[in-house]
């Protein structure tokens, strides 16, 4: 595949007048040809959008309803895996991180109703999610840099979980749904009930849900030392699950605004795959408060959003307690949104807000590979957002304050780094976007950003071998911040039902913070140290919707049935400028199509998504192409005031045997009995659900 020429900040500079040069063109052209009718393409609402707007210039998608319903696994990575630009961190079926444009970790932020999610699933591969896609309503998935409003730990993208356990609208009556589900690939049995109920002055929300399944089937013999496990078998030893949860919401409503409070509790019991004797329990509690006022004035809207999580897990060995990972953090956000100014150019409408964050982390235990820390962090950003005939334009500006404190580590294998540390960050990013309608169907969208990310924690404290990624890691407390050119050109077009959209993206980072090899050894493992060096993301998201069949389609149908060909590709290449060698891990171009049909109550669908040989990163296991193809089947049904929702699924039809390039155990994991990675991709599996609303 090939790429556009070499990204440096001079191009970049170069692009960002180039943008500004457009905006200008089009606002000189509108003042003499005032178009009738400004065209709408793509009428999305998206939450973390900090103007809520319908259409942003940023790379969006969205989940809910069929689609999410659809696409749901028991993981947030596996749920959001298929779409384009993003994949997972796969750490076998109990634990993954979506991946977005090659990125993982801490450049992509979750966040749960737009607040971060407090956990440590950045810190490592094998600590999961603490939220069950069970419990979601709809998933936002902003592709590029969200460092504007979420911080340098959102360079990648942004994940956010939408769920409503906090109600924000009046309710009328009482309503609510229940489901439950059946997978034969790991006897998954899980469970879900929702109910709300409330008037035009107060809302309640309740909610829970339970999932357990067992080791999961695959198509390879796997070894299994586990107590009570067979010997050998066509199936990941210790990938079984149980988890359960529940939530309780409240809001008071009136004529300009509402306040809530909310709790949520969250239980996972899973074992971590890459040790047959390694099991994980972890528990999360988390207090919200969301609260906004409409006043009349300048000032449209304030919004203040605060959290509170006590975050917990502890890694058993053979059933006694190995590690115990801590973490309690809290965030608040106060954001201001002024009235909309109609000036001689577009309306003009935007957003200044304040957010803080604190957390304090500490491991205990034999595994615990870095000292406890208390990380702070202050920030102010705006976003301005101006709205001409022709499309739109958008700044935005954060500053932050960031100090990571760490103790003294005496348990540290490198006597350099054990002391007590303390270090003070101030990243600063700024980013400019524009969107141009270029005709009623077609329009172009531009994003230029310098964004700042501060290191986090272990990146400058870890000292200890990390039993996970089945190395020896060590942090380096002189790390500066971390600094990235990001650019991104997308074109969409939209007739009737037809959509289509094309995104290229580069991301060069002056100092992209990596484990990388030192070619030294503690007690027979790799040292791997957290070390800066130049490297350049680049690539390319396509995805498409055509009606094939149907109305407005390109073939007629007779009757109500409509034929419609998904389609979707990506690609990233990711490479350390200095060495010439690819970054690891880093997702194979993919290519998957889905033909969908809905006819009445009836929706049926047949997909297959091919994944290219990737390319070799630096110490990384070989990894063959492989295709996988699904069968999808739901069927609406009204009983009496009710409307129930049946489902049938059949994922990899073909029990086709693959790995997946972007989890760590492709490379450090190998089975005794095959010598091949110790966890693939879940075989075939028959899934079986059903939905009722009320």
């Amino acid at each position: 595949m090939a790429f556009s020429p070499e990204f440096n900040p001079l191009n970049a500079r170069r692009a960002g007048v180039f943008l500004l040069l457009v905006c200008v063109c089009r606002i000189a052209s509108a003042q003499s040809q005032q178009s009738s009718e400004s065209p709408q393409l793509y009428e999305i609402t998206v939450t973390a959008n900090p103007l809520g707007n319908a259409e942003g210039i940023q790379a969006v998608q969205v989940l809910q309803g069929d689609d999410l319903w659809q696409e749901r696994q028991s993981t947030l990575g596996e749920t959001l895996g298929h779409l384009p630009g993003v994949s997972s961190s796969y750490f076998g079926p109990n634990s993954s991180r979506p991946v977005i444009r090659g990125m993982d970790g801490d450049r992509i932020k979750i966040l749960n109703n737009s607040v971060e999610s407090q956990d440590v699933s950045s810190l490592s591969n094998d600590h999961a999610v603490p939220h069950d896609v069970l419990s979601v309503e709809r998933i936002e998935v902003l592709r590029g840099p969200s460092a504007i409003m979420y911080g340098g730990s959102a360079v990648g993208g942004v994940v956010n979980l939408i769920d409503n356990r906090i109600p924000t609208a009046p309710m009328d009556g009482i309503s609510g749904r229940t489901e439950a589900g059946w997978s034969s690939g790991n006897k998954e049995r899980s469970a879900a009930v929702l109910l709300e109920a409330g008037n035009a002055s107060f809302g309640l929300h309740i909610d829970a849900f339970g999932r357990k399944s067992d080791d999961v089937s695959v198509p390879d013999t796997m070894a299994c030392s586990k107590s009570g496990s067979a010997s050998s078998a066509k199936k990941i030893c210790n990938s079984s699950n149980r988890a359960n949860g529940y939530a309780i919401g409240s809001s008071v409503f009136w004529d300009s605004g509402h306040v809530g409070l909310g709790v949520n509790n969250y239980r996972s019991d899973y074992g971590t795959v890459a040790d047959d004797l390694v099991t994980v329990g972890m528990q999360s509690d988390r207090y919200a408060l969301d609260a906004e006022l409409r006043p009349a004035g300048f000032v449209e809207r304030i919004r203040t959003q605060w959290s509170s999580t006590d975050y917990q897990h502890t890694e058993y060995e053979d059933g006694s307690t190995g590690t115990v990972f801590k973490k309690s953090g809290h965030e608040f956000r106060l954001s201001a949104q002024h009235q909309a100014w109609q000036s001689p150019m577009g309306k003009l409408e935007g957003v200044l807000g304040w957010q803080s964050n604190g957390s304090d982390f500490e491991a205990d235990g034999d595994e615990a590979f870095m000292p406890s820390t208390n990380t702070k962090e202050y920030a102010l950003y705006l976003v301005e957002e101006l709205s001409p005939t022709w499309g739109k334009f958008s700044l935005g500006l954060r500053a932050e304050q960031v100090k990571v404190k760490g103790d003294a580590f005496a348990a540290g294998f490198d006597s350099d780094n054990v002391a007590a540390t303390s270090k003070r960050f101030t990243p600063f990013s700024a980013s400019i976007g524009s969107l141009v309608y270029l005709s009623p169907t077609l329009k172009l969208t531009g994003h230029l950003a310098r964004t700042q990310r501060a290191p986090k924690d272990y990146e400058l404290r870890a000292n200890g071998v990390h039993i996970a990624s089945d190395a020896a890691e060590l942090g380096t407390p002189t790390l500066a911040t971390e600094k990235a050119w990001q650019a991104d050109i997308g074109l969409g077009w939209a007739q009737g039902p037809h959509t289509a959209q094309l995104n290229y993206f580069q991301n060069r980072f002056d100092n992209y913070i990596g484990l990388i090899a030192t070619g030294a050894e503690h007690d027979d493992y790799d040292v791997y140290q957290f070390t800066a060096a130049r490297a350049e993301f680049k690539g390319i998201e396509a995805v498409g919707d055509w009606r094939v069949i149907g109305q407005n389609g390109w073939l007629p149908s007779e009757g109500d049935a409509v034929w419609r060909m998904k389609w979707r590709a990506d690609a990233v290449r990711a490479t350390y400028l200095d060495s010439g060698l690819a970054v690891p891990r880093i997702p194979a171009a993919r290519l998957g199509t889905t033909l969908l049909r809905e006819s009445g109550p009836w929706r049926m669908s047949l997909g297959a998504e091919y994944n290219a040989k990737p390319r070799r990163g630096e110490n990384q296991a070989a990894s063959s192409a492989y295709t996988l193809w699904n069968v999808y089947m739901s069927y609406r049904q009204k009983i009496a005031s009710s409307q129930a929702i049946w489902f049938a699924r059949v994922d990899n039809l073909t029990d086709a045997l693959a790995y997946s390039v972007t989890s760590i155990l492709t490379t450090t994991a190998q089975d005794a009995t095959s010598g091949r990675p110790k966890a693939p991709l879940p075989g075939r599996s028959f899934k079986l659900g059903l939905q009722l609303f009320f």
